[in-house]
């Protein structure tokens, strides 16, 4: 996930209650004004429920 870091992906979700779904994670990154790779990466996560932050790092750097 070339120019995307982990404190981005943060930035992105801050304020996100947890457990969160992929929804709730892309639909706060939206708000947080997340550039679009951030917010396309986190809709491709399919329909799953994160518990925590490093559970949802976990999802989206793992193919990198």
């Amino acid at each position: 996930m070339a120019g995307i870091s982990p404190p981005d992906l943060q930035k992105a979700l801050s304020g996100v209650g947890y457990p969160a779904d992929s929804e709730q994670l892309r639909q706060a990154a939206e708000h947080n004004h997340a550039p679009k790779e951030v917010t396309d990466r986190i809709s491709h996560l399919g329909k799953r429920t994160f518990e925590n932050p490093a559970e949802v790092s976990k999802a989206v750097f793992r193919d990198e």
